[in-house]
């Protein structure tokens, strides 16, 4: 009797159990993810750019029968060809704006005794002198070298992640495993779609900048490429991103603008037209569960967690589908809410 009693006491509580150990674990695995930052985030992006140069270097292999030594040595290099030429850039538009910033103050003091006598013309009285002082104390210049230092650490840990590339590819990466080469497709044709429709987005909008000769462009074209990963707000963010740097230099006309239509239309043939066409539902997540992901991966592992947002989070629903009782969360995280 004592036996039966037990038994039946476990099956009536194993969904509470099981529900414990669900919070315990992701409880566990947050902390990890959290202290362990310095060394997952670098090995997490090695981990998606040799899922991109295998896919790629599979279809260098079926197109041209390239070898595949030959294909991932040519990844490699091209990816810290990418990271040299960001640095490059980052360096020279930050060079650029610093040369010219005692223009930009100059602009910045009309641009308020034009706003002053504006007000004064309608009968506002304003204090000039109160005003020109909290001008003068905008932290424009520590924005701009904070934003800059920003787009630095991002690549800081570079010579960790080329390492960790290194075994990756040295390893090779495992295509027997069935759920594995799942994970590989569909995280690698998300990624190798979003890079493409960001460099078009960052290139785009480079030329608009450029043509208006705005300082910054090619920072401006950079962030844009980054921010395009970032679901919904990270269009938003990258158009609005050029806007007080215009201000400085041309004022309240028609530059600013210009260049706010034109950006804001790239973003918008580009995310809702290319990008849906080639991606489709790839990832298959609900547009709440994607907005969620990305404020908690953003909390853990900051702007490289919101990047890297949507990837995870897609990884994470496969792995709850392969079990019966996580099964149900990854229903809800999935947009088609398959049974």
């Amino acid at each position: 009797m004592p036996e039966k009693r037990n038994q039946f006491l476990l099956e009536k509580y194993a969904p509470v159990n099981n529900i414990c150990l669900m919070i315990l674990a992701a409880s566990a695995l947050i902390a990890i993810f959290v202290y362990a930052k310095v060394v997952l985030l670098p090995f997490t992006l090695a981990i998606f750019m040799a899922m991109v140069a295998n896919t790629v270097t599979n279809w260098l292999y079926k197109k041209f029968k390239l070898p595949k030594t030959i294909g991932l040595i040519l990844s490699f290099i091209l990816f810290v060809s990418c990271i040299v030429l960001i640095v490059f850039f980052i360096s020279s538009s930050i060079d650029s704006f610093m040369d010219n910033v005692n223009l930009y103050s100059q602009k910045l003091t009309s641009t308020f005794d034009w706003f002053i006598s504006s007000l004064q013309k309608r009968g506002i009285k304003a204090d000039e002198a109160l005003l020109i002082e909290y001008a003068r104390q905008i932290p424009v210049l520590n924005m701009i070298k904070t934003m800059g230092g920003n787009i630095f650490s991002l690549f800081s840990n570079a010579l960790l992640v080329i390492l960790f590339l290194v075994f990756i590819f040295m390893g090779g990466l495992q295509e027997s495993n069935t759920f594995l080469t799942a994970v590989e497709k569909n995280v690698s044709h998300y990624l190798i779609v979003k890079i493409g429709v960001s460099i078009i987005a960052a290139v785009c909008v480079w030329i608009i900048l450029r043509a208006l000769n705005t300082e910054l462009a090619s920072m401006f074209a950079l962030l844009t490429f980054l921010l395009n990963f970032i679901p919904n707000i990270g269009p938003i963010v990258a158009t609005s991103l050029p806007l007080p740097i215009l201000f400085f230099q041309y004022g309240l006309d028609w530059h600013l603008v210009l260049a706010l239509i034109l950006t804001g239309a790239v973003h918008f043939i580009v995310g809702n037209i290319l990008e849906t066409k080639w991606l489709g539902k790839s990832m298959d997540l609900n547009p709440i569960v994607v907005v969620a992901s990305l404020i908690f991966w953003a909390l853990i592992w900051g702007v490289m967690g919101a990047l890297l947002a949507v990837p995870l989070t897609a990884i994470f629903k496969m792995i709850f589908r392969r079990f019966e009782p996580t099964k149900p969360i990854a229903d809800f995280m999935s947009s088609s809410n398959k049974k």
